[in-house]
C-alpha cells in the first residue's frame, strides 16, 4: 500500500480487514471441502481454516483482519481470492484494496483492441487465439472456444494453456501426442520465463503449475529449453473427431511478445470438420473473449 497518504492506506486496510471477514463468513465448510463438525460456532469458515487453504500463516491472517500495517503480496492475494471463491469484481476489488495489480489474464489487456478482435472473427472458421509469452488466452474466436475444450466454461484466471494441458482433463484427452505437447510446452515455457524471473505474475503460475501437477514437476526438473516453431498438430475434437492443423505464430510485436495462434486444415477432411465445429459453436452462442 506504499505511495498512499497514512489515513488513505489506514482506510484501505480496514475496508480490506472488513471484506475479508465478510467474504469468510459467508463462505461455508462444505463449499471448500471441510467438515462442518458439531461444535462449530461461526456459519462461515474460521480464520484459521481460511489461513491454511491459502497456505499463510494463522498470525498473519490475523493480524490481515485486524487491519495491521503489513505487506500483502500478489501471490497471497490470488490465494486468498481463490479460497475466498471471489468473482472477477470481488478479485479486482480485493486487488484494489491491497494496492496491488492483479497480474491475472482476467485483468483488462490493452493489447486486446476491437481490431484484433474483429480479426479474430474473421479467421472463422479457422480456431485462432491470442496468447501471451505465459501462454494466458487473451482471446479467442468461436472456433477455438470449442477446440479444445468449452473454454468458454472456464474462468477467465485459469484460461493458461499451460495449465490447461496439465490439469484440465477434457483438453488434455483432446490432444494426441500429449506426452510431447507437455514437454515441449514447458520446454518453451522455461525459455520465455528467462526474461521474467522477478515477475509475480510468472512466479505466481509456475508455482502453482508445480502445486497442481506432478507430470508438470517431472518435465520442467528436465530443464530443456526450445523456442516458437509452426507444426503439425493432431486433435481428438470432442465434436467433430480427428483434426490435423498447422499451427502458426503470428508476433503482434517486437520480442516475445503477444502472438495470434492460428490453426490451418492441413486436409480437405479437416476443413470441413472445422466448419462443422465452427456452425456448432456459432450455434451455442460461444463468445469470442
Amino acid at each position: 500500500m506504499a505511495g498512499a497518504g497514512a489515513g488513505e492506506s489506514e482506510i484501505r486496510r480496514h475496508e480490506l480487514a472488513a471484506f475479508l471477514r465478510h467474504r469468510r463468513e459467508h463462505i461455508t465448510p462444505e463449499q471448500v471441502g471441510l467438515p462442518r463438525g458439531s461444535r462449530r460456532r461461526t456459519p462461515g469458515l474460521r480464520r484459521e481454516e481460511v489461513a491454511q487453504l491459502s497456505a499463510v500463516g494463522v498470525t498473519w491472517y490475523t493480524w490481515l483482519e485486524q487491519a495491521r500495517d503489513i505487506q500483502v503480496s500478489v501471490q497471497v492475494l490470488d490465494a486468498l481470492a481463490r479460497t475466498l471463491m471471489l468473482d472477477s469484481n470481488e478479485r479486482a476489488h480485493l486487488f484494489q484494496l491491497a494496492g496491488a495489480v492483479d497480474p491475472t489474464p482476467a485483468s483488462r489487456c490493452p493489447t486486446i483492441t476491437p481490431a484484433l478482435l474483429q480479426t479474430l472473427e474473421q479467421l472463422e472458421p479457422l480456431p485462432a487465439c491470442i496468447q501471451n509469452s505465459r501462454y494466458d488466452v487473451l482471446a479467442y474466436n468461436r472456433t477455438y472456444g470449442r477446440l479444445l475444450c468449452d473454454l468458454d466454461e472456464v474462468p477467465p484466471e485459469d484460461r493458461n494453456c499451460m495449465l490447461l494441458v496439465t490439469t484440465n482433463e477434457q483438453w488434455r484427452s483432446s490432444i494426441v501426442l500429449l506426452d510431447e505437447t507437455v514437454r515441449l510446452m514447458a520446454a518453451k515455457f522455461r525459455g520465455s520465463m528467462a526474461g521474467h524471473l522477478a515477475d509475480p505474475a510468472w512466479k505466481m503460475l509456475l508455482k502453482r503449475l508445480c502445486a497442481e501437477s506432478e507430470e508438470f514437476r517431472e518435465v520442467w526438473g528436465r530443464h530443456e529449453v526450445v523456442g516458437s516453431r509452426s507444426k503439425t498438430k493432431l486433435f481428438d475434437n470432442r465434436y467433430v473427431g480427428r483434426l490435423t492443423l498447422v499451427h502458426t505464430d503470428l508476433w503482434l510485436g517486437p520480442g516475445e511478445g503477444p502472438r495470434m495462434v492460428t490453426y490451418a486444415p492441413a486436409d480437405e477432411e479437416s476443413r470441413e470438420r472445422l466448419e462443422r465445429l465452427h456452425a456448432l459453436a456459432v450455434a451455442r452462442g460461444s463468445s469470442r473473449s
